[in-house]
């Protein structure tokens, strides 16, 4: 069964910094992107980030800048490193993991991690 562990997620003041992670396991497709969403309090789930196999990576324009996905093959892992983090960057966070199935893309998604950011 597969497996999307996330952890980083906490508490932090106005301008501080969080490292979001999340480890894939027991996935038998390749993986051709991995990418992180949020949802707010009272707000829809939005994308966030992501990052290609090949390093292609893309942002939200709110958090351009200010944040940085990354990840590393050999361990199937993405990271977001979140820094100058402001309040309406207060949600939950999920990772997603994109897969070619052979038939087509398929998706993955893991659990939530909260981030808190107090004023």
């Amino acid at each position: 069964q597969v497996q999307l562990v996330e952890s980083g997620g906490g508490l932090v003041q106005a301008g501080g910094s969080l490292r979001l992670s999340c480890v894939a396991s027991r996935i038998s497709f390749p993986i051709f992107a991995m990418n992180w969403y949020r949802r707010a309090p009272g707000k829809q789930r939005e994308f966030v980030a992501s990052v290609t196999s090949g390093g292609s990576t893309n942002y939200t324009d709110s958090v351009k800048d200010r944040f940085t996905i990354s990840r590393d093959n050999s361990k199937n892992t993405v990271y977001l490193q979140m820094n100058s983090l402001k309040s309406e960057d207060t949600a939950v966070y999920y990772c997603k993991v994109d897969v070619n199935t052979g038939f087509g893309k398929g998706s993955y998604w893991g659990q939530v991690t909260q981030v808190t950011v107090s004023s």
